[in-house]
Order: structure tokens, then sequence, then C-alpha cells
């Protein structure tokens, strides 16, 4: 895996990152040889899919769920032909989802020296967890008011399979069972939209919070914070539902030393001056 970005070339501005890419990118990631950049992708198993923005749809949905879940990690190239030959398409819906995740920030192009999965830019994640509190705090909220004994008895169940996947300790499948909960919640607000905005927003938090899950004891905290959040919701009592969605939000600290002992060739940016303001802003 390369340490940072491809190095610019003299005397051409070929190698710059286009003006969507997060600005603190360091700018010197030494270029990986084609076989061992091979190495490095593992495209989905082959199969056959009809060609167009059906395929391109699917590339993007699949490659995301690779970069977010850390299967993809932050600085691996990205090998659109091989891409291409295990989904069975031709190029352009492979560059159609690459083009797609460049402008969400999960993959950097650089013209000349290739295409790499992003790393986590630092200095976006403070935004992104005042945006992810902003919207859920309000949900929240009118999910205690409006919540049905139905809808209720759904949200005990997200958390009985929680406990099932924390038991078997899997990471990914808490993963999807905590941004399930989440979801049930802006449901049964009566704002279903609302979560389609919080995911585009927290997508760097969450490759973060991936970092955190194989903590032994985590996700037996996370659970025991959505318990409070349900029992308030079920009280009907959206005051106390707000509080305890804050705790939540609030618990997950993250300090220098976290982030560089864990993976620090994952992260773009100043983390002396940007982890400060984390405090809260990743669950």
């Amino acid at each position: 895996m390369p340490s940072g970005n491809p190095p610019a070339k003299t005397g051409s501005i070929a190698a710059t990152p286009p003006s969507t890419m997060p600005s603190t990118t360091p700018s010197a990631t030494p270029v990986m040889p084609a076989k061992a950049a091979a190495l490095l992708v593992r495209p989905p198993a082959r199969r056959d899919m009809r060609r167009g923005p059906t395929a391109a749809d699917a590339i993007h949905r699949d490659l995301r769920a690779e970069i977010v879940s850390l299967k993809r990690k932050p600085g691996e190239p990205i090998a659109e032909k091989q891409i291409a030959e295990a989904y069975g398409v031709s190029r352009t819906p492979v560059r159609e989802a690459v083009l797609r995740l460049a402008d969400e920030g999960l993959i950097e192009i650089f013209p000349q020296s290739g295409t790499f999965v992003a790393r986590i830019p630092l200095g976006a994640l403070p935004e992104a967890g005042v945006i992810r509190k902003v919207l859920e705090r309000a949900t929240v909220r009118f999910a205690a008011e409006r919540a049905s004994r139905s809808q209720i008895a759904a949200l005990r169940a997200c958390l009985e399979h929680q406990r099932e996947v924390d038991a078997v300790g899997d990471a990914d499948g808490f993963h999807q069972a905590d941004e399930a909960f989440h979801a049930q919640i802006t449901e049964m607000a009566g704002y279903p939209g609302f979560w389609g905005i919080i995911q585009q927003a927290k997508v760097q938090l969450d490759r973060c919070r991936r970092l955190t899950l194989p903590v032994p004891g985590r996700m037996r905290t996370v659970i025991a914070e959505h318990e409070a959040i349900v029992e308030a919701i079920a009280g009907h009592d959206p005051d106390r539902a707000e509080q305890s969605l804050m705790r939540h939000l609030d618990n997950l600290q993250i300090t220098v030393d976290d982030v560089r002992n864990a993976a620090p060739l994952y992260f773009s940016g100043s983390l002396t001056e940007e982890l400060t303001a984390l405090d809260g802003a990743i669950r």
C-alpha cells in the first residue's frame, strides 16, 4: 500500500489532484509497480451484467461498500481494467462509477499517475459530525413523539440482531445492523429522506468508525447506548431520547495517539490540529 499520494512530476501539473479533492491531501505517495498494484486489487467475483447505468450503479455500490468497510484500504490503487473484466463490462461504466466516488471524496484520480482509494481527510470530519448530530437530534425527537407499538417492537428486534452479531464478533454485520437501527429511527420520525443525507455526510466518519469496532467491548458499549435510546423512544420522551442520542454520538473520543497507532497512513491532513475538534463527531 502506498504511504501517501503519488508524487507530482517535475515541470508538469498533471499530477495535481482535481479541485474536488480534499485540500489536506499530502503530496508524496510513490506509484506502485503495475504487478504489485494488481495484487492489491480485490474485485468481486465475475458476473454477467447489463451495460449502461445499471452496471455503473452496481459497480459504484460495491466499490463504495468496499472502501467504507476498509476492504479496500486508503492508498490502494484502483485498477479499472480488472474491475471491468470482473463485472464483464466495458471500462465505461467502471469509469462512471469511479468518477462518482471521486466526487464523494472516496477515490483520488491523478492523471499520468493512477487512481487510488482516498485517504480519510481529517479536516472534513468535524463538519460531518455536526451535520449528523443536527439531523439525528431532530429525527429522534420526532420518533419519540410518533412511534407506534409495532415500530418500537421492530427497533427492539434490531437491537437483538446487534447482540447476535456481537456474540459472534461480526464487525461487518454489526455495522450493517447499526446502520439499520438509525435508519429505522428516521422512518419512525416520518422523515426517511434524512437518512440518505446523513449517510452522505458521514461517509468519512464511517471509515474511521470501522477502525474502532474490533476494539474489545466496543460493540457492547454501542448496544447499551442504543438500548437507552430505544427506552426513551418507547417512553415517548423526546428530551430523554435526544439526551441519549447525544451521549451516544459523543461517546467515541479519538486522540492523536489512537489514530497514529491504529493506522497513521490511512489519514490525510494535520492530525495535531484537527483531532482536537473530533470529540463527539464520531460515534
